[in-house]
């Protein structure tokens, strides 16, 4: 459910005892770090027929990178392409056209470590080598990890931070299989003591919102997340989008989306039980509006860190 393309890794909420993501990427390199979303043109075993072919229930065409640059072009050409984007937004500078900003590569597209190692390599060492590249970010499974790609990890992240970004969604079996996760929580864990003991930093990825959970299951999943020792997590919204399984059951009335002032209120209570050490790298995010449906409100991010703001100031 990642639907960050190129642009800053802000987030605007105040009165957070946790650093955002971009607090801590100013203290450690100094400077705002724009993440710019890598297509690498992997597939996922839950696609290719290994554990499935219909990916997640919730997961669109584009295997959570709808945002994403294009495939068929190089590891540089997208890391150019998406330069091109963050500076387009930028006030103009009269005085030059320099950029002089640094930049994550974020392999986002399906599972990015799905791949002979050499592949991954390959890819990975071609963003490692551009210049404006401060680290680079890789989402992935937790069951697509096996030994000599950790080992890999850990070679590269000796030259430049390396992350992984896992999808874990909810600690919960039964809502697991509902939407096809297709892994037991202990590969999750195994998954994270793994990277960890390479030194390698892990955020989590979790959807709130989903069929069939309690307010009390979503707090147990950031709980254990918060618990699990890694770096960082995402607090991701639940979207609908079209053509997705998930969209059947919405249209169906098989569940409801919550409501802003639900959400808003579940992402303060998550706050107060997360460490004060893990980094926060997202509290919301937003589909494409393209073929989002449900819920309406999500599509004003703003106004929704806006009200943040305000539940967090209260």
């Amino acid at each position: 459910m990642e639907s960050m393309g190129s642009g800053p890794v802000d987030l605007l909420v105040k009165d957070m005892k946790q650093k955002t993501l971009n607090q801590y990427l100013r203290e450690r390199f100094g400077q705002k770090v724009y993440k710019l979303a890598m297509d690498g043109g992997f597939t996922c075993p839950n696609r290719d027929g290994t554990l499935g072919t219909k990916g997640c229930i919730f997961c669109s065409a584009g295997g959570s990178g709808d945002f994403a640059e294009d495939r068929n072009l190089s590891i540089t050409e997208q890391i150019e392409n998406g330069k091109r984007r963050v500076v387009a937004k930028m006030p103009k500078n009269k005085e030059s056209n320099i950029d002089t900003n640094k930049y994550i590569a974020y392999f986002q597209a399906f599972t990015n470590t799905y791949g002979p190692v050499e592949r991954l390599r390959a890819l990975y060492t071609e963003a490692i080598n551009h210049p404006d590249i401060v680290a680079v970010s890789i989402g992935t499974r937790p069951d697509c990890l096996p030994d000599e790609v950790l080992d890999l990890l850990d070679e590269l992240n000796h030259i430049k931070p390396i992350w992984i970004e896992l999808g874990l969604q909810t600690i919960h079996e039964k809502t697991a299989n509902y939407i096809r996760r297709g892994y037991p929580l202990s590969v999750y864990d195994k998954a994270v003591q793994d990277l960890l003991s390479r030194n390698i930093e892990v955020i989590t990825h979790v959807i709130l919102g989903l069929p069939g959970e309690s307010k009390e299951d979503m707090m147990e999943t950031v709980k254990y997340v918060g618990e699990s020792g890694v770096q960082g997590i995402k607090l991701q919204l639940l979207h609908v989008l079209k053509d997705t399984d998930l969209a059947k059951d919405y249209e169906q009335g098989l569940f409801e989306c919550m409501t802003q002032e639900e959400y808003i209120n579940l992402v303060s209570d998550c706050l107060d039980i997360l460490p004060d050490d893990i980094i926060i790298h997202r509290l919301t995010g937003d589909g494409p509006k393209r073929t989002l449906i449900a819920p309406e409100w999500s599509k004003d991010k703003k106004k929704v860190l806006n009200a943040l703001n305000h539940k967090l100031g209260l």
